[in-house]
Parts: C-alpha cells; structure tokens; sequence
C-alpha cells in the first residue's frame, strides 16, 4: 500500500532528484520525433533552475544534456545540439597525477628555480645570460631571507647557482657585490614598528597644540 523509496528504482544522478528521472521515463516513451525533442529542450530548461549557481556557458549546457543521457541509460534518440556523450565516460577513471622525481639540492629554494637555471643555461647571449643569472640570484636572496631570516651573501648564492647549474652559471662576486646586483628591499622591524600610524599622528598633534599654548 506504501510506496517507498527502497522499493524504487536507485536514483541516478542525485542531484536532479527522482522527478527529474521520472520525467526522462517518460520522454522516453514518447514514440514522435518532435514531441520528443520539443520535451527535451523543456526539459533541460527545468534541469538548469534546478542548478541556478552554475554559469550559463557552453560547457555548463553541454553538461545538462550530457546528464540528460545519462538518466536514460543513454537510451534516447534526441536531436540535440550537442553530440550524444560515449558511455565509456561513467567508469572511465582519471589519468594518475605525476608529481616530480628527483631529489632537491635546496629545498627551501623549490623545484621551480631548478626549471629557471635551466632555462638560464639554454641562453646563448653573454648579456642575456648575466641578466638571468642576477634574477636568479635576487630571487634566491629574498627566499633565503624568508627561510633563515639572515642576510645570505653574494659568494653563498653564486656559489649555489654555479653549483646548480653545473658549472655553467658564473658571475664574479666583487662584480656583485660592488654593483649591488644581488641587493633586495628587506622588511625593517623599525618600518613594522611604525606602521602604526595612529600614534605618531597623535604625537604630532599634541606637539602642535602644545607650540600654540
């Protein structure tokens, strides 16, 4: 007398509920062409103001008809305007994710900068070259900074390059180091002290208003 739902037909998409299901039944059994695709494309339009929060782009009303198939076990014979999807695409796993081999001579310089040396190498241009070199240098003085907190000298980090390169990145340190090349804008904790600004303002005042009295 009671009809219920663990006595019906499993739901196969959730998120559409079983109306939705029941109503692809139904435009199953439809026999005329038209009939058919004129209550398809209602259809889909009912199964978008199910899902107001996706964005009306091409791949979201691909997906609807996609879906739309899917309910029907990819039973239906619609003129749709996107091609009917392989069923092969409901067990078909993704691909496995590679992730990086390889040990990091510096880790705390990341996997990255070993790509940017690369890169640096395969520059034919001495100029070219040095200006790679200097990049890569202020870029490894400012995560050496993060990680140890100290200011690591030009000699360590050529030192490093030339080492990660194989030997085939050098510069010469005095060059560096008379030149500033390396040099980056450090955090002070005399700047961090005073981003307060509220209490140098409130000291300025009270000297102005202490000149008048």
């Amino acid at each position: 007398m009671y009809d219920y739902n663990s006595n019906r037909t499993s739901i196969i998409l959730k998120e559409y509920g079983r109306n939705i299901q029941q109503l692809v039944s139904h435009l199953a059994s439809i026999e005329d062409q038209e009939e058919r695709n004129r209550f398809a494309f209602t259809l889909v339009e009912l199964m978008r103001q199910l899902n107001p929060a996706a964005r009306e782009t091409h791949e979201t009303a691909q997906k609807v008809w996609d879906d739309l198939h899917i309910i029907s076990n990819f039973e239906l014979d619609l003129d749709s305007p996107y091609p009917k999807p392989d069923p092969s695409i409901i067990d078909k796993k993704p691909l496995r994710m590679e992730y990086p081999q390889g040990r990091m001579r510096y880790r705390h310089y990341g996997r990255n900068l070993e790509k940017l040396i690369n890169e640096a190498i395969q520059k034919e241009d001495p100029e070219e070259r040095e200006a790679a070199i200097i990049f890569l240098g202020k870029m490894m003085k400012s995560f050496a900074f993060v990680w140890n907190k100290e200011n690591t000298g030009n000699d360590i980090i050529l030192k490093q390059i030339k080492e990660l390169s194989k030997g085939k990145l050098s510069l010469d340190p005095e060059v560096a180091a008379t030149e500033g090349l390396f040099d980056i804008q450090q955090p002070s904790h005399q700047n961090r002290g005073n981003q307060g600004g509220g209490r140098r303002g409130g000291g300025r005042r009270y000297n102005q208003k202490r000149r008048r009295n």
